[in-house]
């Protein structure tokens, strides 16, 4: 079975077939508990597809079809097209050995987005990481790991990252905590060379990188790290992802994520300009010469 190259994604497909069967449903005046009973299935599982947090099945999608009254032949090609790369693996699932479940929506979602604002509080972003830098942090978050294990997590990082330097790849806005600059992570070299790499990737046009710095004290977003992620495709809303200690909650409803735009754009106003960026990571870099 083929897989996604870095930039595509099959986690938009799914959101996308969802949305629209929900669309379906709601114009029908359907319940999703009656859907459920007609592909003999539970309301919750129906609720999942529409979210687009599980994969499809041709026949279910089939009989909703007809249950939701779509009978034009090119509508439903269309849609159940959208079943087949919606089921399609991407490239990341080969690391589903050393992914838990919850991370691999995210890595899918983060494949999908277009425009990514990220705000980190205790280390440098995973997307700008060097991979000096993510070494370590991946070896401190998992001491038992073997040393196959932590590089396939390393190349798994740097994988990401390349959507950074296509052309019209994704636009990244990061937020960085001072704290985060200055906690030393597995000492000067690797620091000298993570924050010389933050100077770098900051000229490039797609990717604006701000410092929270500590004299502005309490915040906007004393709560903790958190990323938003904007998706082309118009019908898709924002998704706020808030990863835990063994989880992440993903938030869409315009209710939970409304809060989260808030403390984005609070932060952006408070944080240092790109210029004040570069100057405070050119002042950090003379502790490590």
């Amino acid at each position: 079975m083929s897989m996604d190259p870095p930039g595509t994604g099959s986690t938009v497909r799914r959101i996308m077939l969802g949305a629209s069967l929900r669309r379906l449903r709601e114009q029908k005046g359907l319940s999703r508990e009656a859907a459920g009973f007609h592909i003999r299935a539970s309301e919750s599982k129906i609720s999942r597809m529409e979210l687009g947090r599980v994969g499809f099945k041709t026949r279910d999608v089939e009989d909703l079809l007809t249950l939701y009254g779509v009978v034009d032949d090119a509508e439903r090609r269309g849609l159940l097209e959208m079943v087949r790369e919606a089921n399609t693996p991407g490239w990341w699932h080969k690391y589903g050995d050393v992914l838990p479940s919850w991370f691999t929506t995210y890595i899918g979602l983060e494949e999908a987005a277009s425009v990514i604002r990220t705000y980190e509080v205790q280390f440098i972003p995973g997307l700008l990481q060097t991979a000096s830098y993510a070494r370590t942090v991946i070896e401190l978050g998992h001491p038992e790991a073997s040393q196959e294990e932590i590089e396939r997590r390393v190349h798994l990082r740097m994988q990401r990252q390349e959507r950074l330097t296509k052309k019209d790849g994704l636009r990244l806005w990061a937020v960085i905590d001072e704290a985060a600059l200055r906690r030393p992570i597995g000492g000067p070299e690797i620091m000298r060379e993570q924050l010389q790499h933050l100077l770098e990737v900051a000229a490039l046009p797609n990717i604006t990188i701000q410092v929270m710095p500590f004299k502005f004290g309490m915040h906007a977003a004393e709560g903790g790290a958190f990323s938003i992620l904007r998706f082309p495709e118009p019908d898709l809303s924002d998704v706020v992802y808030v990863e835990q200690l063994w989880g992440a909650l993903y938030l869409d409803k315009r209710e939970d994520v409304d809060p989260y735009l808030t403390a984005m754009e609070q932060l952006c106003v408070e944080s240092t300009t790109p210029g004040g960026t570069a100057e405070l990571i050119g002042d950090l870099l003379e502790r490590y010469r």
